[in-house]
């Protein structure tokens, strides 16, 4: 099989390995689709810088093969999607149903024994509990975004947001958009921040009830406004870096909550006045990662087709041209670039 691996900031080579042989408790995926998430693209632009690496975690393919002892009812030819983290299902985070804060995830390195998930392959072998069936009638390139909507629905849960509230979403890239779709099936009334115009017109377009450029409004004064002098239940970061943070927990209203979704830089420190916690009682969170529940509902809602999820693929690419795919990734004219193979 093919597989590619970047060999140093935005080098990437083919390598030839044997197709990796599994367990009686694994599973071998034909892989078709494959998403390049920000984490990927920053590799791709030497930020972490440890290398070799073989990236590609938001995975949906075909079943090749099935361990016997693995009990899912999975079959060949099945479509899946692939929840490519370790879950040692025995340390103290997993005992306590918090599996996405595994011990022990990340700790192998990928089948072809480099750094990575190793997703950028023809086939992947993962272990039968990383694997979650799809319907067969649904477009495989949108199985890709199962992986961040399963970590988006965590984000929501965090955030205690109910019907008749008001949700402002900072950042209006594909976890903005797809923050901003989830909050609307919650009922809420959302707003999405976002300096880029042709993403905020994106965004209204797919739901959002206001747009605001905050580099242009105060958005704590346009929220405020909206919410009768209130402000909002719920808070969304997801990119925006301290500025945007600090603005949206101006935001918030009394028991309000905001969500550290997105990364933040090294010199993104808060200085917030605890006298904010004592007396209006905000809740202030963060999420990372997705748990094996979300990751069942986020193939379940990619199953149903009742979000559109494909207007935020905005272009594929073949498996060779993963060159040039890194290379249009983190335009602000796509959302999520899509390797097929």
């Amino acid at each position: 099989m093919k597989i590619a691996v970047m060999t140093g900031p935005g080098e990437i080579e083919f390598q030839e390995k044997e197709i990796p042989s599994f367990s009686k408790t694994e599973v071998l995926v034909k892989i078709k689709a494959v998403g390049l998430c920000t984490w990927e693209q920053k590799y791709y632009k030497g930020i972490p810088g440890s290398y070799p690496f073989v990236g590609g975690h938001e995975i949906s393919g075909i079943v090749e093969a099935v361990g016997e002892n693995v009990t899912q009812g999975i079959k060949k030819g099945d479509q899946v999607v692939v929840a490519s983290l370790t879950r040692c299902g025995e340390c103290y985070y997993c005992r306590r149903g918090l599996d996405n804060l595994c011990e022990n995830t990340g700790s192998d390195p990928n089948q072809g024994g480099l750094q990575g998930p190793g997703g950028f392959s023809e086939y992947f072998v993962a272990r039968g509990y990383e694997i979650y069936k799809i319907s067969s009638d649904v477009d495989i390139v949108t199985g890709t975004l199962a992986e961040p909507l399963a970590c988006v629905l965590r984000s929501i849960d965090r955030s205690r947001i109910e019907f008749g509230d008001t949700a402002v979403v900072l950042g209006g890239g594909v976890m903005g958009m797809l923050h901003l779709l989830l909050a609307k099936r919650r009922g809420a009334a959302v707003i999405v921040s976002e300096p880029d115009e042709a993403r905020r017109q994106k965004a209204l377009s797919m739901g959002a009830d206001y747009i605001v450029d905050p580099l242009s409004v105060d958005l704590p004064e346009f929220v405020k406004k909206f919410t009768n002098s209130r402000g909002a239940e719920a808070v969304f970061f997801t990119a925006g870096g301290k500025p945007a943070i600090d603005s949206g927990i101006k935001c918030l209203v009394q028991n309000g909550t905001m969500v550290i979704y997105g990364g933040t830089g090294a010199d993104d420190s808060l200085t917030i006045d605890p006298k904010l916690f004592h007396y209006d009682e905000v809740f202030i969170t963060g999420v990372t990662k997705h748990t094996k529940d979300t990751f069942r509902r986020a193939a379940d809602l990619i199953s149903s087709r009742s979000l559109p999820l494909k207007e935020l693929i905005t272009e594929e690419y073949p498996f060779e041209n993963i060159v040039e795919a890194f290379d249009r990734a983190g335009a602000m004219d796509t959302f999520r670039v899509i390797v097929k193979l």
